[in-house]
C-alpha cells in the first residue's frame, strides 16, 4: 500500500512539474522576472543624433479630450508634456494649462464634482494597471488617497449630483471579481455596497439615486455582457437583459423610469441604440441600424439628451437625440476640410457643455468645447508642432486586399508620394484587441517611416470591430484557425501587386498586443511571407498567456481565444512559439516588465528559444513600463531601436 501511495505521489509530482514546465514562466509583472533577466534585456541609449530626431517628433503633441466643469470655466485633461501623463487644468479657451499632478507615474483625470471643488484621479505604478483612486482640490495641492491597495484595480463609477459622495469599484478581495464602495467626500469614509457575488467582471452602467437602484453589468468578454438591477435597500440582484444570450449590451437609465436606453447588436450586424420598455419587454429603435456601429453614447445628468458617435468603416460622426421627444438635435460642428475624426470627450454633469476631441490631417488631437445652450463650439487647446513640417504627410486611404477565400479585407494605406512611382518597403501594422480597429489618425512618429519612403498599411483583419457582428466574431476560439491566414494574405497581396520593375518589396510585420501576437504568427506560422518582424507586448504562446495573465482578464480573454479546458488543441495550433523552427527573418521584440495583460514572460520565453537555436533576434525589456511604452524617454529609446532595426534590414 505504501509503495502504491509513493508511486501515486511521484506521478502527481511529475504531472505538476510537467505542467509548470509547459508554462515556461509563472505570473505577471516585474516580480515574475529575475533581476539578471531584467538587466540582460534592459534598453540602452542609442545614437544621440537619431534619438534627437525622435525627440523632435515627440514634441508634436496636444492635450485632447478631457472633462469640462459644470460652469464651463475649466477643462481637466491628461497630457504627457512632462514625459509621463499628468493631469492639467485649462482655465478657459486657449488659456495656458496649469499642471495639477506630477511624478514618474501616469495620472489620469476621472471626474469632477458638480460644485467644481474636487477632481478625481487614477494613478498606477510603472504601468502595472493596478491604479489607486485619489481626490484633489481644483485649486491644486496634495492628493488625497481614496482607495489604493497592492495588486488591486480601483475605478471611479459615479459622482453624486450634490457633490457629497462617489461610488467606485475595486477587486481588492478577489482579483477575479469587483466590489462596489461608497465614499463620503466630507468624512472620507468608505462603505461597501455590493460584494461582487456572484463573481465576475462587474461594471456599473448607471445609478438612479432616487430609489438607490444600480444598473450593473457582468462581462464575459469584450463582446458579451449581462445587465442586472441591484437595489441597495433590499440587496437583491435582478436580471434585466443578456442572461444566457451571449450578446453585447451597453445600457443607461432613460428619462422615463420604465425605460432603458440600450446599445446592442442583438437585432442586426451592427450596434445600434434602442428604447427598452421594462413593462412590455419590447425594444423600439432609436437609431436606424445601417452600415456602421454606434460606437459610444453618453446621457447627460438631467436626462435631456443622448450624444453618440457612429463608426462607419473607421470614420466617426457625432449625433444627438432628445430624450423628451426622441428627435435628432442638430450639432453645429466646425467646418474644415482638414477634419479627420471627431469624438465625444465627455458631458458636464449638468448637460450644458460637451468636450470634443477633433483630429486634423495636419495636427494631433485638439479639444473643443460645445455649449448646448448657445450652440457654439469653441477651441480650448492648441497643438504644439515645433520645428517640423507635417502638413504634407500622406493621408490614410481606404483600400482592400483579397484573402484566399475571396473575402475583401479593408486596410488603410499611407503611401508617400515617392512610392507612387518607385519601389518602397512596406510596414503592415496590425492592431490590438483583437476586437480593436485601425482607422485614419494623425501620428507624428509615422513621419519617420515616411521620411524613409516606407508605405504604412493598417489592416482590419477578420475579428476587428466596426464591420459587423459576423466579422468581429469570425475569429472567436477555434474559429481563429480559419481566418488567421488573413495575416499572411496581406503580405502575399503586397508582394504580388506592389512590385516595381519586377522587384518585390520587402514587407515588415509590426503591431502591439494582439498585433504583437499577429507579428509572431506572421514570422513563424506564416514564415517567409514577411521579411522582418517587430512584435510589441505580444503573446507568443496562447496557453501560457491564458495561464499567466492577470486573473481579472483570464475569463474575458478565454471567451475570445478559447478555453484551456476545452480548446487546448486549437490554442496549441495557434501558438507561434510552437512554430519557431520555421522562423526565417530577424525579430525585434519589445515588452514592458510590469505588463499585467500580456506577461513579459511571453517575450522572454520566445527570446530564450531563439537564443538556444542561434536565431537572429533582440529583446528590449523596459523595467518601468507595462502594456506598452508610454514614458517619453522610453519612447525615444524604443523608437530608435525600431528605426535602427529597419535601417539595418531594409533598403530605402
Amino acid at each position: 500500500m505504501k509503495i502504491l501511495l509513493t508511486l501515486l505521489l511521484l506521478s502527481l509530482f511529475a504531472c505538476s512539474s510537467t505542467e509548470k514546465k509547459s508554462k515556461g514562466y509563472d505570473g505577471f509583472g516585474a516580480e515574475s522576472i529575475d533581476k539578471k533577466t531584467l538587466a540582460e534585456f534592459a534598453p540602452k541609449d542609442k545614437n544621440p543624433k537619431l534619438t534627437m530626431t525622435i525627440q523632435k517628433m515627440l514634441d508634436i503633441r496636444s492635450m485632447a479630450g478631457g472633462i469640462i466643469s459644470n460652469d464651463g470655466k475649466a477643462l481637466y485633461a491628461s497630457w504627457s508634456v512632462t514625459g509621463t501623463n499628468q493631469t492639467w487644468k485649462v482655465p478657459g479657451p486657449l488659456q495656458f494649462p496649469i499642471q495639477m499632478t506630477s511624478g514618474e507615474d501616469g495620472t489620469y483625470i476621472q471626474g469632477i464634482t458638480p460644485n467644481g471643488k474636487y477632481i478625481f484621479l487614477s494613478r498606477d505604478s510603472g504601468g502595472d494597471e493596478m491604479p489607486g483612486l485619489y481626490m484633489q482640490s481644483t485649486s491644486g495641492g496634495k492628493l488625497i488617497e481614496i482607495f489604493r491597495k497592492k495588486k488591486t484595480q480601483t475605478f471611479l463609477s459615479y459622482i453624486s449630483d450634490d457633490s457629497r459622495e462617489i461610488i467606485f469599484r475595486a477587486n481588492d478581495k478577489d482579483p477575479r471579481t469587483y466590489n462596489f464602495y461608497r465614499y463620503n467626500i466630507k468624512t472620507q469614509k468608505t462603505t461597501e455596497i455590493f460584494n461582487g457575488k456572484p463573481g465576475g467582471y462587474w461594471v456599473m452602467f448607471d445609478y438612479r439615486k432616487s430609489d438607490q437602484t444600480f444598473l450593473l453589468s457582468r462581462w464575459f468578454g469584450n463582446t458579451h455582457s449581462e445587465a442586472y438591477f441591484y437595489n441597495e435597500k433590499d440587496k437583491k440582484l435582478v436580471p434585466v437583459l443578456g442572461t444566457d444570450e451571449q450578446q453585447y449590451y451597453d445600457i443607461k437609465f432613460s428619462r422615463n423610469k420604465n425605460e432603458l436606453i440600450v446599445k446592442t447588436n442583438k437585432f442586426s450586424e451592427f450596434q445600434s441604440l434602442y428604447r427598452y420598455n421594462l413593462k412590455t419587454k419590447k425594444f423600439l429603435p432609436l437609431v436606424k441600424s445601417g452600415k456602421g456601429d454606434v460606437s459610444r453614447f453618453n446621457i447627460d445628468g438631467p436626462r435631456e439628451k443622448i450624444v453618440y458617435s457612429t463608426n462607419i468603416g473607421g470614420y466617426f460622426k457625432l449625433s444627438a437625440i432628445s430624450l423628451r421627444n426622441y428627435k435628432n438635435i442638430p450639432i453645429k460642428m466646425m467646418k474644415s476640410k482638414k477634419l479627420l475624426q471627431s469624438y465625444v470627450g465627455s458631458l458636464s454633469q449638468n448637460g450644458r457643455y460637451m468636450s470634443i476631441k477633433a483630429v486634423m490631417t495636419d495636427s494631433p488631437g485638439t479639444t473643443y468645447v460645445y455649449d448646448w445652450k448657445k450652440h457654439v463650439m469653441k477651441k480650448w487647446t492648441r497643438p504644439s508642432i515645433p520645428e517640423v513640417k507635417v502638413d504634407n504627410l500622406p493621408l490614410p486611404k481606404l483600400e482592400y486586399y483579397e484573402a484566399r477565400d475571396g473575402t475583401k479585407i479593408p486596410m488603410f494605406v499611407s503611401r508617400p508620394s515617392y512610392c507612387e512611382r518607385h519601389l518602397c518597403s512596406v510596414i503592415v501594422d496590425f492592431h490590438g484587441g483583437p476586437e480593436a480597429q485601425s482607422y485614419p489618425w494623425f501620428r507624428a512618429l509615422n513621419k519617420l517611416f515616411f521620411d524613409r519612403n516606407i508605405i504604412l498599411v493598417e489592416p482590419n483583419v477578420r475579428g476587428s470591430r466596426g464591420y459587423g457582428k459576423s466579422w468581429m466574431d469570425a475569429d472567436n476560439g477555434a474559429k481563429r484557425l480559419d481566418v488567421l491566414s488573413d495575416i499572411e494574405d496581406a503580405a502575399l497581396y503586397i508582394k504580388k501587386n506592389w512590385r516595381k520593375n519586377g522587384v518585390t518589396p520587402k514587407v515588415v510585420a509590426m503591431g502591439g498586443s494582439y498585433g504583437g501576437y499577429s507579428t509572431f504568427a506572421a514570422m513563424t506560422i506564416f514564415a517567409g511571407s514577411f521579411d522582418i518582424g517587430i512584435p510589441i507586448v505580444g503573446m507568443s504562446d496562447l496557453v501560457s498567456f491564458l495561464e499567466n495573465t492577470a486573473p481579472y482578464r483570464r475569463k474575458l480573454r478565454e471567451s475570445e481565444y478559447g478555453y484551456l479546458d476545452k480548446d487546448m488543441e486549437a490554442l496549441k495550433k495557434l501558438s507561434p512559439i510552437n512554430y519557431l523552427d520555421k522562423l526565417q527573418g530577424p525579430l525585434l521584440i519589445i515588452h514592458g516588465a510590469n505588463d499585467p495583460r500580456v506577461p513579459a514572460g511571453e517575450a522572454i520565453q520566445f527570446m530564450r528559444k531563439m537564443q538556444d537555436k542561434g536565431l537572429d533576434g533582440e529583446l528590449l525589456l523596459f523595467p518601468d513600463e507595462g502594456h506598452g511604452v508610454r514614458k517619453r524617454k522610453n519612447r525615444a529609446i524604443y523608437f530608435s531601436y525600431i528605426l535602427e532595426f529597419l535601417d539595418k534590414h531594409l533598403v530605402y
